[in-house]
């Protein structure tokens, strides 16, 4: 029995007719789904009985055990969702003064390897569907009686790895029947999948794309981050470019400061030098712990490389951090076992 939040719109209109109901029952499923936020098929009161009957035994609508949630001091909530086969996410709500944003995971683990990363390090064990990612957003605006404006997939997984699961969760998001999400509020970021970031130019989205770089030379890069052994610099950039040359649009790149390793001026200039033909935005982020080798640029360096930047005319900024003490913070998602 599928879980009727793995359709998008258009896949569960067809998947009616071809159990002979109507189609026009999607508009309704969607709306009590969505924005009613409805938990079962028997709360739809606006379909008859026998069809919500027949809806509860030929799909389900299953959505994933909340087992903790934990608040930090600055308002960042962090929940842990148990799915059916007992696998485990995390997942984070945020607030800013003008928006609220999910942080939102796209797979079970992650198998990158990333050095300064929490998620891989329980190992990868699978691909989320489109309904267990939508879940975690109602779940969340459940629990808080809050709408989520924002999405940012940089939750636990690598997105581009699950890539259809994602696409077709994203069509769900901006559906104004469903959560009615701008596209331009929803980004995607990846380690530095090529294959995704050339699938993502041709999609009809105009979501943000951001890319975790953190290094700004091979050399470097490959220390901390696996991936760059398959994807060299010169092959994501040329990616980047074209990506930019199709849609248009402003690219972020993430980059972790990590203390003697990445955050030198001589680093800086490499880093200009390497994004220099690329319309970007860089968020300098600062590490957070996770027993890893790294220890966290200080204060005054950090700001010294954002001004560098800045001076040679970057879109540059030191990321606020949130969720912190609750280990909710880039790169802190773990897959927990209770």
């Amino acid at each position: 029995m599928e879980n009727i939040l793995d359709y998008d719109y258009k896949e569960l209109q067809t998947k009616l007719e071809h159990e002979r109901l109507e189609r026009y029952r999607a508009t309704q499923i969607f709306d009590w789904v969505y924005k009613k936020k409805a938990t079962s098929f028997a709360v739809m009161t606006n379909l008859s009985k026998k069809l919500r009957e027949e809806l509860s035994r030929k799909f389900k609508l299953t959505f994933p055990e909340l087992v903790t949630k934990v608040t930090s001091k600055d308002g960042t909530v962090k929940f842990l969702w148990k799915y059916e086969d007992g696998s485990t996410v995390e997942s984070v709500l945020l607030r800013y003064p003008d928006r609220i944003s999910a942080c939102i995971s796209s797979q079970v683990g992650c198998n990158l390897g990333c050095k300064f990363c929490a998620t891989g390090r329980s190992g990868f064990v699978r691909n989320l569907t489109s309904g267990e990612i939508l879940a975690q957003i109602l779940g969340m605006e459940r629990s808080e009686k809050e709408r989520i404006g924002n999405v940012v997939f940089m939750g636990m997984g690598e997105p581009m790895l699950n890539y259809d699961e994602v696409m077709r969760a994203i069509r769900v998001m901006v559906d104004p029947k469903a959560l009615k999400i701008s596209q331009r509020r929803i980004s995607i970021s990846t380690a530095g999948v090529v294959d995704g970031i050339e699938k993502l130019a041709n999609e009809p989205l105009d979501v943000v794309l951001s890319v975790s770089l953190h290094a700004p030379t091979d050399e470097k890069r490959s220390k901390i981050m696996p991936i760059n052994q398959k994807y060299p610099l010169s092959v994501l950039m040329n990616a980047i470019k074209n990506y930019q040359a199709v849609k248009g649009k402003r690219v972020t790149f993430e980059y972790i400061l990590f203390d003697g390793f990445n955050d030198s001026m001589e680093d800086a200039k490499k880093l200009i030098e390497l994004v220099k033909d690329i319309k970007c935005n860089v968020n300098l982020i600062p590490y957070n712990d996770t027993q890893s080798e790294f220890k966290r640029t200080p204060p005054r360096k950090a700001k010294e490389f954002e001004e560098f930047l800045k001076s040679h005319g970057l879109e540059a900024v030191i990321r606020a951090e949130k969720g912190s003490d609750i280990d909710a913070a880039c790169g802190q998602l773990r897959r927990r076992t209770l």
